[in-house]
């Protein structure tokens, strides 16, 4: 158990993308926001940095069902969303945006484990290493990603952020950012797949320059309170203004008990008593099951075709020189995300996706299959979520290797038991009114 504290084949690893197919996600409501924060949020929900003027920041990261993915048809199958040009999908679920306020990634040795701790993406490769933040480097990485987004260059996004009329300019917030002399073709070359900007060296660093501030404002909005109000209902409970049901309270037991969830999922206060995060921001893997319907399997810009196998932490490890020698022991390892929001959704019927695949689309089976994982025989065949639950079975997963048999697989908790932890988790999302103001 532990206890740490709170090329196109490259860039398509990364990870989710998609389009938008009829209107953007609903804006939050106006909280009060710092200027630099006001500056990070209209280019957030900004639809003109992507090659088609179609997708958004937020296009994969909705506000109103816990910033991820808000399209239950596409949640309910292949989870992996399509980017700004059509056709083209990523490999992995959109992950949330909230709470994401994870340390530079580095690696730490506990009982003789070596664990790597930080970085944002499901595979930790926005390290934060450069910027100094894993947010400012994780949103940097859509604007230009050919499945997401798909700017031709980087550029092309500090053109448009640079001629944008927002609230609260990006002159304003970095005076002299703008100040670049642009090719006579940049406008059309921003629009194509394959432009490039041709730009004089001195140019060129300076267009680096504003690039990397662009992503530092994202990032102060990423933080803010408006994107992490930590306004659950467990929120409250912590800070005494609401009592968890008799089912819930029996969950959040179960959660920190023999269900050892709390493990990974931490509910320690942060060093200043900051509210508990929901995660360690370290590595894992659970033996999920391949998701049948990621389309990346079917996917012209994936060589390795319906063999390609997600290797996660330790794909990207063996990229750094540094740390190759890692990669073997963190194959089939992702990141430990966040549990705050993770029931949010804006009603019962909406269908969310799970996992950094998507392959589960409730979390009572989620609950389930931690709780049954080395139980039940295998299923033949890649059946999906509902059709495993209806066989009484669990596919293989997807990486054998480095599985975690410590914390899951068989603990024994009865159906009752499952849906306590449940009923806690749904007491994470944010938005909550006690009772007695609803009327």
């Amino acid at each position: 158990m532990r206890s740490v504290p709170g090329v196109l084949l490259a860039v398509v690893i990364a990870g989710a993308a998609c389009i938008r197919p009829h209107s953007e996600p609903r804006t939050p409501a106006v909280s009060a926001l710092s200027p630099l924060e006001q500056l990070g949020k209209s280019v957030f929900f900004d639809r003109r940095l992507s090659l088609g003027g179609n997708q958004s920041c937020a296009a994969c990261h909705a506000p109103q069902v816990g910033w991820t993915g808000d399209l239950p048809l596409v949640n309910a199958g292949p989870a992996v969303y399509e980017g700004s040009v059509s056709g083209l999908f990523g490999n992995r679920k959109p992950p949330t945006a909230a709470y994401a306020m994870a340390p530079v990634l580095h690696l730490t040795v506990e009982d003789g484990e070596v664990l790597f701790i930080g970085g944002n993406f499901w595979d930790g490769r926005a390290t934060g290493e450069r910027l100094g933040d894993p947010i400012a480097e994780q949103a940097q990485g859509p604007f230009v990603n050919p499945v997401e987004q798909a700017l031709p260059d980087t550029g092309c996004v500090v053109r448009r952020v640079c001629a944008a009329d927002y609230p609260v300019t990006f002159e304003s917030q970095f005076p002299g950012s703008c100040d670049i002399a642009w090719p006579a073709d940049v406008d059309g070359a921003c629009t194509l797949p394959a432009g490039t900007l041709q730009m004089k060296a001195p140019d060129r660093a300076a267009s680096n320059r504003a690039y990397d501030r662009i992503a530092a404002a994202i990032a102060a909005y990423e933080r803010s309170r408006e994107v992490n109000p930590f306004s659950s209902k467990f929120d409250r409970h912590l800070a005494g203004e609401a009592v968890l049901s008799p089912e819930e309270q029996a969950g959040l037991e179960l959660f920190t008990g023999r269900g050892q969830c709390s493990a990974c999922h931490q509910l320690d206060r942060g060093p200043d008593g900051e509210p508990p995060l929901l995660t360690d921001f370290t590595f894992d893997n659970l033996g999920i099951p391949r998701n049948p319907e990621n389309p990346w399997y079917r996917a012209v810009s994936n060589p390795a075709g319906p063999r390609w196998v997600d290797e996660g932490l330790g794909a990207f490890l063996a990229t750094r020189p540094d740390w190759r020698k890692f990669a073997a022991e963190n194959i089939g390892k992702h990141k430990v995300p966040t549990l705050r929001n993770v029931a949010r959704r804006p009603d019962s019927a909406f269908v969310k996706a799970y996992m950094h695949n998507g392959y589960f689309k409730t979390l009572s089976g989620l609950v389930h299959f931690y709780n049954t994982r080395d139980v039940k025989p295998a299923c033949s065949g890649s059946p999906t979520e509902r059709e495993a639950l209806a066989r009484e079975c669990w596919p293989a997963p997807e990486v054998m290797a480095n599985m975690n048999t410590d914390e899951l697989g068989n603990l024994g908790l009865s159906q009752a038991e499952e849906h306590a932890i449940v009923a806690f988790m749904e007491t994470l999302s944010d938005g909550y009114v006690p009772a007695a103001r609803q009327q």
